[in-house]
């Protein structure tokens, strides 16, 4: 049994089962790699069982993911620190083939195929929208889209002001308008 204050192994087993799966697709559509996006995962993970688990259950989410977003970040540095070393010294990095591992979540018109064709492309679409984002309103999206944080969370987990999050998060929107609204309403989703 936990000591009093302490948080038990059982409920922060839960909350990182909770937001595995969802983590994982923000950190795959901002790393595009699978590979990548499971070692930020994994190591933010391990980041907030180690030096957070003793915070209150409530900061758990906006902790994740502070450092979520904080690993995703080191991670485009140390990729464009890699492609300035390899570009100063005349070499190429090649590019390896990525595999879309996104997870299938069930889906209850299953047994409408037309419908299910439509939503499959509708989200390929918005995944490829997504990933077209710049970092921060990509960021944001995710937090307060995805993961339904408040402002003051999404805040939080991105170092910045309630003001930055809502900016960002108008831009995202009128960006994503923009790319999806053609694909959506070009027909394709209406085929028989």
């Amino acid at each position: 049994m936990p000591a009093s204050g302490s948080v038990s192994v059982q409920s922060l087993d839960q909350f990182l089962a909770e937001v595995e799966g969802r983590a994982f697709q923000i950190a795959r559509i901002a790393t595009g790699c699978d590979q990548d996006a499971l070692d930020i995962v994994q190591e933010s993970m391990i980041s907030l069982v180690t030096s957070y688990s003793d915070k209150c259950e409530s900061n758990w989410k906006p902790l994740f993911y502070r450092i979520l977003q904080n690993r995703i970040t080191d991670f485009h540095r140390r990729k464009t620190l890699t492609g300035k070393i390899f570009a100063w010294i005349g070499l190429k990095k090649a590019d390896e083939e990525d595999i879309d591992l996104l997870e299938q979540i069930a889906d209850p018109n299953a047994d409408m195929p037309e419908l299910a064709l439509s939503k499959d492309r509708f989200s390929d679409a918005l995944i490829h929208a997504l990933e077209q984002l710049p970092a921060r309103q990509q960021q944001t999206f995710l937090l307060r889209i995805w993961e339904g944080l408040s402002v003051k969370e999404t805040a939080e987990a991105m170092q910045c002001g309630e003001g930055s999050v809502k900016t960002h998060l108008s831009r995202a929107t009128q960006t994503l308008r923009a790319h999806l609204e053609p694909h959506y309403f070009s027909g394709d989703h209406h085929e028989s």
